[in-house]
């Protein structure tokens, strides 16, 4: 068994003409978190939407756990066990807190399990169980936030792509949900990949980083290290 779960090989990627990633390569351990970062329009969340099929990269290799997966679909994708929560959160409005969670595990069979998963994240999130009958329209900003993540985790994934968790909520809803984030790695073993606009909180966290800019990686290394770089000082922790 490779020590590495997800591995991307001079991936490039095109919204038309427009060159949205170059030769972009990068490795998540087994087990670890690592962070994506870089500026707005910078290409991390093409690059997820790459890993995750939602776009067909030009050029490249993409691997999970070993097989590649460029050309595989979305839904097989997730069926291997790796799961994006998107930006946005991108809940079903219409549907309930409940109905939601059902459709995370739409490629499932097996209603013991599910029932069991039922649980476990109403045991993480107990906000959902009380607003399970809810409308997900009716919702916080940060519910809806845990709502996307509780739906992943019915799909029984082995990683998860965060895909800016902390966008548009307040910072104690922020650390609420980075505190979700670093259990779920920690007590499940769940390999993570995380897209986040705030670095210095994603360094905190995260135990390796990538640097993208305009759709080139540019720097990379241990966060410990990269929160002391001066260009990423400068850059991004406002110092």
């Amino acid at each position: 068994m490779s020590d590495v779960m997800l591995e991307l090989r001079g991936v490039s990627a095109s919204y038309g003409a427009i060159q949205a990633l170059q030769n972009v390569s990068l490795q998540v351990p087994r087990g670890a978190i690592v962070a994506l970062l870089g500026s707005n329009g910078a290409g991390k969340s093409t690059t997820l939407n790459a890993i995750s099929h939602l776009i067909q990269p030009s050029h490249g290799e993409i691997h999970f756990d070993g097989e590649p997966i460029r050309k595989v679909p979305s839904e097989e994708i997730v069926r291997r066990g790796l799961v994006q929560v998107p930006e946005g959160r991108e809940v079903f409005k219409d549907m309930s807190v409940r109905e939601n969670l059902e459709l995370g595990a739409f490629l499932r069979r097996g209603r013991k399990d599910i029932a069991e998963d039922f649980e476990r994240v109403y045991a993480m999130f107990p906000r959902l169980k009380e607003r399970s009958e809810q409308r997900a329209s009716t919702l916080s900003g940060g519910e809806q936030q845990m709502l996307a993540i509780g739906r992943a985790l019915m799909a029984r994934p082995r990683m998860i792509l965060f895909d800016e968790p902390s966008m548009g909520l307040s910072p104690l809803l922020v650390e609420q949900i980075f505190e979700a984030i670093q259990r779920l790695n920690r007590e499940q073993g769940l390999t993570i990949l995380l897209v986040e606009q705030d670095v210095r909180l994603a360094l905190r966290v995260a135990s390796y980083a990538y640097i993208l800019e305009n759709g080139e990686m540019s720097l990379q290394g241990p966060s410990a290290q990269l929160k002391n770089d001066p260009a990423v000082r400068r850059a991004y922790l406002g110092v």
